[in-house]
């Protein structure tokens, strides 16, 4: 089954880690990728520990998607190609796909990969991101929209570690 948790409000990437962190209290492998984010996420330290889960690599900081070089917009295919590999085999319970929406909305990732990697996921798939193309929602099982009521950001409040991040 697909999971989406889309929308403007925060904690889409902390519910897909949450069902990662389910999955692999269950012993089920996962694997996840991030697009669009770096690896200064408290998530991924927490989840790192864990010998079930396969964390795909990624830089230590990303830069906004028109100023990426090619060589760094191919990372991304090869990022997805890399997923749905490893999200493929066997003994794969769930392949997270975190921000994929916003790698599919920029140009980064063609939707055709992203449902390429769905159409292979040996287990459960989880995408997350705002505006989610209509093929995605239509593939989704679940949907969990994410909205923001209010947000310290609004008022000048800069990102906090573990807490946004």
């Amino acid at each position: 089954m697909v999971h989406l948790y889309c929308g403007e409000g925060k904690g889409k990437t902390t519910a897909a880690m949450g069902l990662a962190l389910r999955m692999a209290g269950r012993g089920k492998r996962v694997v996840v990728a991030q697009f669009l984010k770096g690896a200064d996420s408290g998530e991924r330290y927490a989840l790192a520990m864990l010998p079930q889960v396969t964390l795909l690599p990624l830089p230590e900081r990303v830069k906004f998607s028109f100023q990426l070089t090619p060589e760094e917009q191919a990372r991304y295919l090869a990022l997805a190609e890399q997923a749905r590999t490893l999200g493929a085999q066997p003994d794969c319970g769930l392949l997270v796909l975190d921000e994929v929406c916003a790698a599919v909305n920029t140009g980064l990732l063609p939707l055709e990969e992203v449902i390429s990697c769905l159409d292979r996921a040996a287990g459960e798939g989880v995408l997350t991101g705002r505006d989610p193309d209509p093929a995605l929602v239509g593939r989704a099982d679940y949907i969990t929209e994410m909205g923001k009521l209010r947000h310290p950001f609004d008022l000048g409040t800069a990102a906090r570690p573990g807490v946004e991040y």
